[in-house]
């Protein structure tokens, strides 16, 4: 049996659920060339339409992202400010920690914005965090 040293883990949709509407704005304003993305904020999950945006991003490449940064950053740190934790996440992270377990976040969200979701009850919580400014851009975290 091989003992379990470390945990990895992306906040949207894993850690907290995030508001899908700074996604989906993002992805109108910055990425979405071709008008794929609705207009109106469609009725799915925030995850779905954070991977979706991910998907957008990378496809437009890291020169889109330089181009907006700040506009991008301030829209996904007003997600991660609105970001509600999962009310099992604190205990099982606690209990995960008790047992040795070290925990890392990665995540494809900026700097800003996963420093902005660590400000909460989960600051203390990781011993490593990777964003994409980090770990060499989107899914690279």
């Amino acid at each position: 049996m091989n003992r379990i040293e470390a945990i990895l883990l992306e906040p949207v949709g894993c850690l907290a659920e995030f508001p899908a509407a700074p996604f989906h704005e993002i992805a109108i304003r910055f990425f979405d060339r071709r008008r794929r993305v609705r207009r109106q904020l469609p009725s799915q999950s925030s995850s779905r339409s954070y991977w979706h945006l991910l998907n957008l991003i990378e496809a437009a490449g890291p020169l889109e992202i330089e181009a907006n940064r700040a506009a991008i950053e301030t829209l996904e740190i007003r997600a991660a400010a609105a970001a509600a934790v999962y009310e099992d996440v604190i205990p099982a992270l606690s209990e995960l920690r008790a047992m040795g377990i070290k925990l890392l976040l990665a995540s494809s969200l900026s700097s800003p914005a996963i420093g902005r979701f660590l400000q909460g009850p989960l600051g203390d919580c990781f011993s490593e965090v990777w964003d994409r400014d980090n770990s060499g851009g989107i899914r690279g975290a």
